[in-house]
């Protein structure tokens, strides 16, 4: 199982192709793994907080994407490690204001899938603070300095997300969730992406999407989650700010319907194409950089 960890001294993108370890049983440790040149996995770890305190959370906001982008980080640690979810290149001078005045050190900006509405700012964010890292799901087949798979874990000192693979919106798509154990947030939190709204969910026209697969992806892989489980989608346009698994495996107006009625809703939605797809999708590819690449001649 890949578990991401606190870095403390900056390492090359190209030598971080897999990461592991066993935390030890009584204390939490922070621990840096890389390959070698030669294959041979080499560790240095140093020890955390004891007990995690309640982690910082903000919930940030883009009004013209109608995009959530969440800040999470573990205030308990000297090092206040912190990480961004869905970052917006339109808002990228915000979140890092915050992350300035509340004394942070942001390690990681990730992405649930790769977004049609709007630019990641993943990219600009490396560009300001280059000792962070990006973060995408494998099967998205998009850029970044890591991958991520299902049941792989990233680690912000000793606050954890865990991934769970829900394609069906796109064929990349993951809910990053908060980790289950006695040091962890409670409720837990699952940062859904477009996989699941609140009382709806993503569209599944393009980008590899598939409604059976996203209904399939929800029941699954969040419904099965703790019904108090509070839910984090990346966007929003009626003004909500959050959910839980109970809430809508009861009112959702989609997934409440059995499979082939939920199927039939998303294939006659007749939904006009996102406005920036022709230019997100391609940014999003290579981690919202392609407007930076240099240009020939």
């Amino acid at each position: 199982m890949l578990q991401f960890r606190l870095l403390r001294f900056l390492i090359s993108c190209s030598r971080l192709s897999t990461f592991s370890s066993k935390p030890h049983p009584l204390l939490p440790q922070i621990s840096l793994w890389w390959q070698t040149a030669t294959g041979r996995t080499q560790m240095a770890p140093y020890s955390t907080s004891p007990l995690l305190q309640k982690p910082l959370f903000r919930q940030l906001f883009e009004k013209e994407s109608s995009t959530y982008t969440y800040l999470l980080a573990d205030i308990s640690h000297p090092e206040k490690p912190a990480l961004l979810i869905d970052p917006v290149d339109k808002t990228v001078e915000r979140d890092l204001s915050i992350v300035e005045d509340l004394g942070l050190k942001l390690l990681y900006a990730i992405n649930t899938h790769v977004h049609a509405d709007h630019v990641t700012g993943t990219g600009l964010i490396k560009t300001k603070v280059p000792h962070v890292k990006s973060i995408i799901s494998r099967a998205s087949n998009a850029k970044a300095d890591l991958f991520v798979e299902p049941g792989d874990k990233i680690y912000v000192g000793d606050l954890f997300l865990e991934i769970r693979a829900t394609p069906g919106h796109t064929v990349g798509c993951v809910t990053y969730v908060t980790g289950d154990g006695p040091n962890q947030p409670k409720p837990r939190m699952a940062f859904t992406g477009d996989a699941l709204l609140i009382r709806g969910c993503g569209r599944t026209d393009f980008q590899g999407g598939s409604s059976g697969q996203l209904y399939k992806s929800v029941h699954s892989q969040i419904f099965s989650l703790p019904k108090d489980t509070l839910i984090y989608p990346a966007h929003d346009y009626k003004g909500f700010t959050v959910s839980t698994v109970e809430e809508e495996m009861r009112y959702n107006p989609r997934l409440t319907k059995d499979k082939e009625t939920f199927k039939n809703i998303m294939e006659n939605l007749n939904l006009a194409c996102p406005k920036m797809i022709d230019i997100a999708v391609p940014a999003n590819m290579v981690c919202g950089l392609q407007d930076l690449a240099p240009k020939a001649g």
